[in-house]
């Protein structure tokens, strides 16, 4: 059968890409091999923030007191708990289901191997194949837990991140490797639970592309949670012969022993692009990733590569973003070039982090003389009335323009609060707009205000 558009994927980036080159007329089909909305919707972003949600619902049960509020022993069921998760999930995979139907998409579900441009050969579950035939192919095949040699996943006791969101029952304790974004909002949501926490990360800080005051909020709330943390370390090896877990860890002042009933390996994600016929035709690769320009064009014309199988933050809406992108040039619109510095980055722990743009030291390296502020939430109306007084925000200007360089923030809400910077960053707002512009009072988001006026050495409220 013949379409305008192949789109290899039905994650974050290859729904959108389908839907947009729909809008645009074009005769769409989109190609699945598990489950449509991909590893976000189904084992992402998604069922991970309803149990971060569950887990912030436990916490305030049993803090209720604190509120004058009397609800007596808080306790959870953790089956319910993934259950509930799982439920999430299904439900926005389902609403994938209607936007095809809605955009007139054809769905075919099963692995796709590129057989020539414009081609693509699709093996179903049960190993019939057909053909299928289009102009222009969208490659969004995303990405996957990257294993180490020294901790092979076994799904029991050195799990991934699919494992540590659907397993049966709750560990009494857990060793996680790694403290990206998916290794510290599990780190918190195991923690709330009661489960026994242990943090090891390779870099000298926890959450590592963050601003290093980042970095140093989270590890003290963290510590203040309970939870143990070992940075500048490395695990050499796992024993899973007993009944647990053993972990070698390579560590400043010498090799420790540490036991626990499961490791997280949270140490990153990598690209799903073996077996996919690239090679084939010659598409380039780098890495470990597909090459794109700046319109997501492969090396081969006619095919293009959006989402974490490239080489630019592999974020669900960076995916997104790229995929409308590729629709609208291939349909022939002229567009403009995603902004990679301009991206922001989520991390829904608790507290909660949110940037965007230039850390303080990226911006010094740049060659930027900087002017810093920082608005801490303790000095916050609305934070001390919600009982959410951790974190802070931190903004970096330009000195010599007022140029906005980045934006830092650590607190409750955070990732509702940085699309003001995202936005206000690409308008080329300065920090005197910023200051001009009247935010609303008590409200968290006055904290980016404040902190550009502590900039400037003009804070009314610290």
């Amino acid at each position: 059968m013949a379409y305008d558009v192949i789109v290899i994927g039905s994650g974050p980036g290859g729904y959108p890409a389908a839907i947009r080159s729909s809008q645009l007329g074009k005769k769409v089909v989109i190609i699945e091999r598990e489950s449509l909305g991909g590893i976000c919707l189904n084992w992402g972003c998604i069922p991970t923030k309803a149990l971060l949600k569950s887990a912030q619902v436990y916490e305030y049960a049993k803090h209720a007191d604190s509120y004058g509020i009397q609800v007596g022993q808080a306790s959870h069921d953790f089956g319910k708990v993934i259950t509930r998760s799982r439920g999430v999930a299904d439900k926005m995979s389902k609403g994938i289901q209607f936007l095809m139907k809605k955009n007139k998409i054809d769905v075919v579900m099963g692995t796709a191997k590129l057989l020539q441009p414009g081609k693509v050969e699709v093996t179903a579950a049960d190993g019939s194949k057909q053909t299928i035939e289009a102009k222009n192919i969208i490659i969004a095949t995303g990405g996957r837990a990257r294993e180490l040699p020294s901790m092979p996943i076994d799904g029991k006791k050195i799990i991934g991140y699919r494992e540590a969101m659907s397993l049966s029952s709750q560990p009494k304790s857990m060793i996680i490797c790694g403290s990206g974004a998916i290794g510290a909002e599990f780190a918190y949501f195991y923690n709330s639970m009661g489960t026994q926490v242990t943090i090891v990360e390779y870099m000298p800080r926890i959450v590592p592309v963050e601003d290093e005051d980042i970095s140093k909020e989270l590890e003290k709330q963290y510590k203040k949670q309970g939870i143990q943390i070992m940075t500048g370390s490395e695990v050499l090896k796992v024993d899973t012969s007993g009944n647990g877990v053993k972990a070698t860890v390579k560590t400043a002042s010498g090799e420790q022993v540490l036991e626990a009933d499961i490791l997280l390996s949270a140490v990153g994600v990598v690209a799903n692009i073996e077996n996919l016929g690239l090679e084939a035709l010659g598409i380039k690769t780098d890495k470990g990733k597909i090459v794109v320009d700046v319109h997501q064009q492969t090396s081969v014309p006619g095919m293009y590569a959006i989402g974490d199988c490239t080489p630019g933050q592999a974020l669900a809406h960076v995916a997104a973003k790229e995929g409308i992108n590729a629709a609208e040039h291939l349909s022939g619109h002229k567009v403009e070039p995603m902004d990679y510095n301009n991206i922001p980055g989520c991390t829904y722990t608790t507290p909660e982090i949110a940037s965007v743009g230039y850390t303080e030291k990226a911006a010094k390296d740049a060659g930027y003389e900087i002017k810093v502020g920082k608005f801490p939430f303790m000095a916050s109306g609305k934070a001390s009335a919600a009982g959410a007084t951790e974190g802070f925000v931190k903004v970096i200007f330009d000195a010599k323009y007022g140029e906005f360089l980045g934006c830092h923030m650590i607190g409750a809400n955070v990732t509702e609060m940085i699309a003001e910077a995202v936005v206000a960053r690409k308008l080329e707002t300065t920090a005197h707009e910023i200051l001009n512009a009247v935010h609303p009072h008590p409200t968290m988001s006055e904290g980016l205000k404040e902190a550009t006026a502590a900039a400037y050495g003009e804070a009314i409220d610290i």
